[in-house]
């Protein structure tokens, strides 16, 4: 992995006295179109490009560091020598925050699918599951998808470490909806590490443990045959502080004034990732960490968004904006701006998906009103089940919805689960029905044979 160039600071353009001369209009001039501009440029790449106005290229970085200036909000957050992070929000990352906001939050209308009591917990189930997994896939676990659903559907044992890490992070995001209304305290974030790493680590003793003076301080090297340092975290001695530190700005304290919600959580997984406190899963945690503070303030759909899904589609990228925070002056901005795409990217997903669900279904609901042998009264169940894929069925709810005999309803159930569209459960001694897995894909699919059941009565 490449290192972006470090930038130079304020610091070093006021001592060059490129501000003294007669071209100060045009380094403002060309540093006011960059601030306006969609891309909220490094010096690493802004040192590849053509300045403006017959400006150098640190003319150019003078006036857009400085335009920048003015903007700046610190945070709490220090660095090793104890210089404070601060950030600003261009208008790119406020049109980003404006979605997340109308997108994310208790206020807005979304899928049925989503909203729906009965179909709720199994799409919080799914992305929970593709968040555990695509999480733990950034640090490395090696398992296809098909086999850690498998797992965690089934509640196998795992097999190895990567199925481990996967398990881990599950449980630990379970945890996280738990613990959504309570305060951060250290206390809990050692526990959520407890879970991320159980069985994954050297040693059981660092499960859950704030690396000590005495271990060998964990740093975060470039891969290859010649690694080299990329970072190196704050001395273990100051730890402690650290997280009651970071405890208190996740719950609102150390602020100077406003903080929008989004940005307090971002902030917090940066801050934990920075601090890297622990001998390894510290990446998993910080995000874990992310999530409750969403849910914590109130983003509800969270529950339903994996953001690590496309975090690992570049995963480079998500170093990047590490890298260029800390080799620009502790400019928080590029690692907000990355994650805040990084959420309206998995928004965007979300609402995909739900699209073509929803069209999923409205087509499956044409191929069984145009499919010949289902009565109006099997249709109108089926149309019911898709919707609501939780739902019991028995003999007398179905007589009674449809003002039928007994023996009717008892035909229309059997003769759906002979199709494969419903499956049986016992209810005590009566029979039960519920939609199969997967109800509006199955309908298009040959009809599979299922031996006959006998119903009581």
């Amino acid at each position: 992995m490449r290192v972006p160039e470090r930038a130079p600071g304020i610091g070093e353009i006021l001592s060059t006295g490129i501000l003294a001369g007669d071209r100060v209009q045009s380094i403002w001039e060309a540093a006011r179109e960059q601030t306006a501009a969609e891309r909220y440029m490094h010096w690493d790449d802004l040192r590849h490009r053509t300045p403006p106005l017959g400006l150098t290229r640190e003319e150019w970085w003078a006036g857009i560091k400085l335009s920048r200036a003015s903007l700046y909000k610190p945070v709490a957050l220090t660095d090793k020598t104890a210089r404070p992070f601060e950030f600003c929000l261009p208008d790119l990352a406020q049109r980003r925050l404006l979605y997340i906001d109308q997108n994310m939050s208790g206020q807005i209308v979304i899928s049925e699918e989503v909203t729906n009591a009965s179909t709720r917990d199994r799409y919080i189930v799914s992305s929970l599951i593709e968040e555990a997994i695509t999480s733990s896939q950034l640090e490395g676990a090696a398992t296809t998808h098909q086999v850690a659903k498998e797992m965690i559907r089934s509640g196998r044992s795992p097999r190895d470490k990567s199925e481990r890490m996967i398990l881990n992070n599950y449980r630990a995001m379970q945890r996280v909806r738990e613990l959504r209304d309570e305060p951060l305290t250290p206390a809990l974030v050692l526990e959520l590490h407890k879970i991320v790493s159980r069985d994954t680590l050297l040693s059981r003793e660092a499960e859950g443990r704030l690396q000590t003076p005495d271990d060998d301080r964990v740093l975060i090297w470039t891969p290859g045959i010649d690694p080299r340092v990329l970072h190196q975290p704050p001395a273990a001695a100051e730890l402690p502080k650290r997280l009651a530190d970071m405890c208190a700005f996740a719950n609102g304290g150390l602020d100077t004034g406003f903080m929008h919600p989004v940005i307090r959580a971002i902030i917090l997984h940066f801050w934990l990732a920075y601090d890297h406190p622990f001998e390894d899963g510290n990446g998993r945690t910080a995000r874990t960490l992310f999530y409750w503070s969403m849910l914590h303030q109130n983003y509800w759909l969270a529950e339903f968004v994996p953001i690590s899904r496309v975090l690992r589609r570049a995963p480079v990228q998500y170093a990047q904006s590490f890298l260029r925070t800390e080799t620009d002056d502790n400019d928080l901005t590029y690692f907000l701006l990355y994650n805040l795409k990084v959420i309206e990217k998995a928004i965007r997903d979300l609402h995909i998906y739900l699209r073509d669900k929803i069209t999923e279904i409205r087509d499956a609901e044409q191929y069984i009103r145009e499919t010949v042998g289902l009565n109006h009264r099997q249709i109108a169940l089926l149309g019911h089940a898709m919707r609501h894929p939780g739902h019991v069925y028995t003999i007398e709810s179905h007589k009674r919805s449809h003002n039928v005999v007994y023996q009717t309803a008892r035909t229309d159930l059997l003769a759906l689960e002979a199709k494969g569209y419903l499956d049986t459960l016992k209810l005590g001694r009566a029979l039960g029905f519920t939609p199969s897995q997967d109800l509006s894909q199955r309908v298009k699919q040959p009809m599979r044979p299922h031996a006959p059941h006998l119903v009581p009565g």
